[in-house]
């Protein structure tokens, strides 16, 4: 390719130019575009349907509009929203060993965790928050977690006016008394198919 054609950027000879050719110039050619499209119609087309809209909404209560937060639409089973600290089913306890990797992972350096050796020498977790100011829910905490212990769940409205409720272990963890509304997720370390079957045996039959 020569040097003038590679400068050239219309490299195509079928552009087309809309109204170029009566396109107005002068203040009355644009009011006789105005009127002309008008007459047609074009603007009571327009009309029509505005008005068929407005009166669905307020004589037939086809109200197109989520009146929030009486109304909420419903979010997808995969939105990422405030995050969740699960416990076991069967004891009640924990999932989270203290392992690190979510704090490890996170892109955003918004995860902090303080654990400590407790008395039948294993790691116990103490403090567990997460800044909502600076996490953008990549979703990585969730995906590394070995035991599934966090994960996103659907709260999406955490609004505050303290940048320290930005959120606390207890905030996010599910409460002893909450375990039969807690949401299992597929995995490793999610509950079996047959743990009702399990719960009965004793933990050294697993």
């Amino acid at each position: 390719m020569e040097l003038n054609k590679f400068k050239n950027r219309n490299i195509s000879e079928d552009y087309i130019t809309v109204q170029e050719d009566n396109y107005p110039k002068t203040s009355w050619d644009m009011f006789k575009q105005v009127m002309v499209r008008s007459v047609k119609g074009e603007l009571f087309t327009g009309l029509k349907i505005t008005f068929g809209i407005m009166y669905r909404a307020l004589f037939k209560g086809e109200m197109a509009t989520v009146q929030y937060p009486k109304e909420k639409l419903p979010i997808g089973p995969r939105y990422r929203a405030v995050h969740k600290l699960l416990r076991l089913l069967e004891s009640g306890e924990e999932r989270c060993i203290g392992c690190g990797l979510c704090e490890k992972i996170c892109i955003s350096n918004c995860i902090r965790m303080e654990t400590r050796i407790d008395e039948n020498s294993r790691k116990e977790v103490m403090q567990y928050t997460i800044n909502m100011g600076r996490c953008i829910f990549c979703g990585y905490c969730a995906e590394v977690c070995p035991e599934l212990a966090i994960v996103h769940g659907g709260r999406y409205e955490n609004s505050s006016e303290q940048r320290a409720h930005f959120s606390l272990k207890e905030d996010i963890l599910t409460s002893a008394n909450g375990l039969g509304a807690q949401l299992e997720f597929d995995g490793y370390g999610s509950v079996s198919p047959d743990a009702d079957k399990k719960i009965k045996k004793t933990p050294l039959s697993y």
